[in-house]
């Protein structure tokens, strides 16, 4: 039997302090824990930087560090850093060194990287390497070529490695959200469809519970299935709070895939052994082809934003109309006083109040007694972005609904209302990479920390 505890969804989020030291004292085998994921868009993939703060991280890390002395087992993190970039491994060991510090901490370290090299990746592609998933983005050498930042997802087998090594502390990059809770157990021989099928429903900490803000779960893994108990206080899961976290982040509730094959749950049976806690069996893992997802980002424009007020009831009901002749009138002055094409910029206006969510989607008709209008303008270098945002400012000040009527004024909330957003990032891979050996696209380094 392995025991997993997993303190939370992700290092970031927080958690329930009782309930991990409550964790801690059932002596589980290892403590697991996601680092983040691409919830938040590609700019932190594309920057190598962390989503979360510097400041909220080493708090938690501190009492993640400390529980790992106290209940002497490994500490593993996947996807350090939010997007798992080799940067983002270093800026957690870089917080780990000044914990290990602080704290009086002998630590040994297992840094896992995940980041891959434009050549390499172009040389994939060329040897028939790296295929495209299913409605993924053209993807050629120049694409490649222009990403900042690549990164594979690890699986189990390349946390195992890691483990292997005796490390008290992994941090990996970028990983799959299951692969640091189901690595121990498959090594350990416990049941493989188990595994993975008790890492997908861990891998959000206490999401599966009644009390998903609480963070902290336990998962005990053998050769037949698993069992999961939340540690808050006043906190539950059920067969169907269990049950339904395979709908969760997944396209189909049955099939996870992951690298080197995917879960089955199809057969998979649920029960409440008591008021908490929940056995979960029947689960099949399916071997396949050792594959690692990709996922790369690049610069895909620089933009700047303004914003306005507007509170006149006649404009809050016409804003659209508004809004719609601003785009018109901003659009072809700037390319005539810039000598732009109409593909050389966009310029977006969103009405927050209105339709900022949904667009030509929203079905609520209700009218507001303000709206924020958001100007955004992207263009392919950031001094033009705010060139074309300081040609939107008149027009968002006193643009009138019709040429009859006197100019109105509108409010800025800020001055300047312009604002660069600086370089702006897209994703340009949905592929996955075929390996001969599950490490030949990762590196694994390990460093000894003293109590000095």
């Amino acid at each position: 039997m392995t025991r997993v505890l997993i303190p939370s969804g992700a290092l970031g989020l927080g958690f329930d302090h009782d309930a991990l030291m409550k964790g801690v004292a059932n002596k589980p085998d290892i403590i697991a824990i996601d680092g983040g994921s691409t919830d938040s868009g590609p700019a932190y993939l594309g920057q190598g930087v962390s989503k979360y703060s510097s400041a909220s991280t080493k708090v938690e890390w501190r009492d993640l560090l400390l529980a790992r002395e106290k209940a002497g087992v490994p500490l593993v993190i996947g996807t350090a850093g939010t997007c798992g970039s080799d940067q983002t491994v270093d800026w957690l060991f870089d917080l780990t060194q000044q914990i290990a510090k602080e704290d009086g901490l002998k630590l040994t370290v297992a840094l896992l990287y995940s980041g891959q090299t434009p050549d390499v990746m172009a040389s994939a592609i060329e040897s028939g390497a790296l295929q495209p998933l299913p409605a993924a983005p053209e993807l050629t050498i120049e694409i490649i070529q222009s990403c900042t930042n690549i990164v594979a997802l690890a699986g189990a087998e390349q946390i195992q490695k890691a483990i292997t090594t005796g490390a008290d502390v992994i941090i990996a990059g970028r990983a799959t959200d299951t692969a640091t809770i189901a690595a121990l157990p498959l090594m350990r021989g416990d049941h493989p469809g188990a595994a993975w099928h008790g890492a997908k429903v861990g891998e959000c900490g206490a999401i599966a519970t009644s009390q998903p803000n609480t963070g902290v779960i336990q998962i005990d893994f053998d050769d037949t299935g698993f069992t999961i108990l939340p540690l808050a206080d006043d906190t539950y899961a059920t067969p169907n709070s269990v049950s339904a976290h395979m709908l969760y982040e997944n396209s189909d509730p049955f099939l996870l895939y992951e690298p080197g094959g995917h879960l089955d749950v199809t057969h998979a049976t649920y029960t409440a052994l008591d008021e908490r806690t929940v056995r979960v069996e029947g689960s099949i893992w399916v071997p396949g082809p050792y594959t690692v997802k990709l996922e790369g980002a690049r610069i895909a424009g620089y933009q700047s934003v303004s914003i306005a007020m507007l509170r006149e009831r006649r404009y809050v009901e016409n804003v659209q109309t508004w809004a719609n002749d601003i785009k018109v009138k901003c659009h072809a002055k700037a390319s005539q006083r810039l000598g732009l094409s109409a593909s050389d910029f966009q310029i977006d206006l969103r009405l927050i109040g209105v339709n900022a969510v949904l667009g030509n989607m929203e079905t609520q008709t209700s009218t507001p007694h303000e709206v924020g209008v958001m100007g955004v303008i992207t263009a392919p270098t950031e001094a033009l972005a705010q060139e074309i945002n300081k040609m939107l400012n008149p027009y968002l000040l006193h643009h009138p609904l019709t040429e009859e009527e006197p100019m109105p004024t509108f409010a800025f909330p800020f001055s300047p209302p312009e604002m660069s957003r600086g370089a702006i990032y897209e994703f340009c891979m949905h592929h996955i990479l075929t390996l001969n050996d599950p490490m030949d696209a990762f590196r694994l380094e390990v460093r000894k920390l003293a109590n000095v």
